[in-house]
């Protein structure tokens, strides 16, 4: 599911700045350190344009990832000091700080909840940490590995097939990514969950197809105007495209999906006849609003947030993003959103607050505004109406494996796996399997913190007990 944290940082190519209304210069690098779940260091380079404008990137070092472009800067005279606001509107951020002094910003940086973040200036920016991981594959590999571009819905797709060994046909599948442009590998913090996914799936004998998303790598097409039905089209781009291979075995295909690419197998599967199998890890198995609820409880959790604070939370948002989601325009929506918040937040701690940034009533107000952004977009607004059980009681002919791990925070398995077996049972689903494995997070890693950016922190991508489940699943069902 969509991160609410700032932990998956994608590639923006995008420039924008808008006029400068403050005489100081505040360009230079400055660094700060983001605290929730753990610390994720931030390098915030701004540049002054020729014209007075100014633009700025930021690094996430922790998560090797350099150069993500704001879509906008700007500067305002404040009656503190001068104000410095940054947006990356794909990943749903917003940062606004005061300068204290002339090396100093302070204020809040705003992905869903709202974080204390103060950034400092230095010559010195924040570097990479080495990070390895063991369980990327590398040249050369025992099957064959292909790129490979095609076309449908009017869209290019680029992608990397892979194929066992042998003659004759086999066993094949599509790998579909959870939320967030992903590449074909779903890359995150360096981990390539996907081509370690495809690896192990190929020297069992099966043919893997994963693909770019769209608007990125070899893909083409707009991500951002994009909803999960669109992805969902995709997908049945990628199975004719499959099914043209003459290594295929067209009486077993397959969807694997994570996450969101959870959701999407069993739609694309209950609205096909040709499709054999599907392996869902961390799907949805409730409605969308009742699972981000819980995850910004468990997220909240794995923070260090009073429990009852963060229930008291979970029951909060649920209303919220109702009144958002109703909304005309961003007017209305404030009118009837800040009411709602500030109910809640009378009957709060304020030191629970205060860890949300929530102090003042333009704290409450600003966190309306981020999140009826992110609540009117096209892809959200279909995402958190979605409800799986129309789907995944449909899958009767299909045989299903879900897993999820006990200790994921995002898509929480005590709340959603069972969802996901009621739903199979009441559809009749002939062969299916669903299994909690013990201390595996979201991206199935063996945990010890098993908060959100400890991801980066792991060197293992995905554990060897999910992808030999995975395998003996396979074997045992679709061979």
């Amino acid at each position: 599911m969509k991160l609410k944290l700032l932990l998956i940082l994608t590639c923006i190519f995008c420039i924008s700045s808008i006029n400068i209304k403050a005489q100081d210069n505040l360009s230079g690098t400055w660094n700060g350190t983001l605290t929730v779940a753990g610390q994720l260091r931030l390098v915030l380079h701004v540049t002054q344009l020729q014209d007075g404008t100014y633009s700025g990137k930021v690094d996430s070092p922790d998560q090797n990832v350099s150069g993500i472009v704001c879509d906008t800067v700007s500067v305002n005279p404040g009656t503190s000091g001068s104000m410095l606001t940054f947006t990356i509107n794909k990943l749903k951020v917003s940062y606004t700080g005061t300068l204290v002094n002339d090396s100093t910003l302070s204020g809040t940086f705003t992905q869903g909840v709202n974080i204390p973040l103060d950034f400092h200036r230095t010559d010195i920016p924040f570097t990479v940490r080495k990070i390895n991981r063991p369980q990327t594959p590398k040249p050369p590999f025992p099957y064959k590995s292909e790129e490979v571009v095609y076309n449908g819905n009017g869209l290019q797709y680029g992608g990397t097939i892979t194929i066992p060994q042998g003659n004759g046909t086999f066993p094949a599948l599509v790998l579909i990514t959870g939320s967030g442009q992903q590449d074909r590998d779903e890359t995150i913090f360096n981990h390539k969950p996907f081509a370690v996914l495809a690896d192990a799936l190929t020297r069992d004998g099966f043919v893997v197809l994963r693909v770019d998303d769209r608007g990125i790598g070899n893909s083409t097409g707009n991500f951002a105007a994009s909803t999960t039905a669109d992805f969902a089209n995709d997908v049945n781009a990628s199975l004719q495209y499959l099914k043209s291979r003459r290594e295929v075995n067209d009486d077993k295909i397959g969807l694997l999906g994570h996450s969101e690419g959870g959701m999407i197998a069993p739609m694309v599967a209950s609205q096909r006849k040709d499709i054999n199998f599907i392996v869902l890890l961390a799907a949805p198995g409730v409605k969308i609003i009742d699972l981000m609820a819980e995850q910004n409880a468990a997220v909240m959790r794995s923070a260090g947030v009073d429990s009852n604070f963060s229930e008291n939370f979970r029951l909060m948002y649920s209303q919220l993003i109702t009144t958002l989601g109703n909304a005309p325009d961003s007017t209305t929506a404030m009118q009837h959103a800040l009411p709602v918040l500030q109910s809640w937040q009378s009957k709060q701690d304020t030191n629970d607050l205060h860890k949300l940034g929530f102090n003042t009533t333009a704290d409450l107000q600003q966190y309306i505004r981020e999140t009826y952004a992110v609540v009117s977009t096209p892809w959200f607004k279909y995402f958190i109406n979605f409800d799986p059980q129309q789907y995944l009681t449909k899958l009767k002919k299909v045989k299903v494996l879900a897993l999820n791990g006990s200790r994921d925070i995002q898509v929480v398995s005590s709340q959603n796996l069972p969802a996901v077996r009621s739903a199979l049972i009441a559809g009749k689903t002939k062969t299916f399997e669903t299994k909690e494995l013990p201390g595996l997070n979201h991206l199935f890693q063996t945990c010890t913190k098993c908060t959100v950016t400890e991801y980066g922190e792991l060197e293992e991508t995905i554990a060897p007990v999910a992808l030999q489940t995975i395998t003996d699943w396979l074997n045992q069902n679709v061979k």
